[in-house]
């Protein structure tokens, strides 16, 4: 599958199946050679914005912003052609949307306050020195501002 072809076809499901899709194509973009943990973390940064609705008010939307998530930032031919990293990475998410969808003291946060996310090996943001919440992989996830619930 291309990457363009799984952004079309989440255009026409229904929000919360296409917020799905959206949130496990990013973390098979931006984790898959990681551990199950560090893709949770993905996640939960990609969950965190959209419950902010800074960046947007749906997962689509908060993926795909420009230059955020690797939607926008990978050649929209890119294949995925890993179907056991596919597939653990829509269980990860389905499984992160569930989590998140409990009440804030009842979740489990894997990076608490993580509001972005940088692999050292590929990019230096300009806010890679904030406050570091945690490493896991190949990934840093930083608290570069605080995100609270739209509302």
């Amino acid at each position: 599958m291309k990457l363009a072809w799984i952004l079309w076809l989440a255009s026409l499901m229904s929000p919360q199946a296409a917020d799905s899709l959206c949130l496990s194509t990013t973390l098979y973009l931006e984790a898959r050679n990681q551990s199950p943990l560090g893709q949770q973390a993905v996640a939960e940064v990609a969950l965190r914005r959209e419950e902010s609705g800074l960046w947007g008010d749906s997962m689509c939307e908060v993926v795909t912003a420009r230059k955020q998530f690797a939607p926008t930032i990978v050649s929209p031919r890119t294949r995925m052609h890993n179907t056991e990293a596919w597939a653990q990475a829509v269980s990860i998410a389905i499984e992160s949307e569930r989590n998140w969808a409990l009440p804030p003291g009842e979740r489990t946060e894997v990076v608490p306050g993580a509001s972005h996310f940088m692999a050292h090996a590929i990019a230096a943001p300009s806010w890679r020195n904030a406050y570091q919440v945690a490493t896991i992989g190949d990934h840093t996830f930083v608290k570069v501002q605080k995100l609270k619930p739209k509302g």
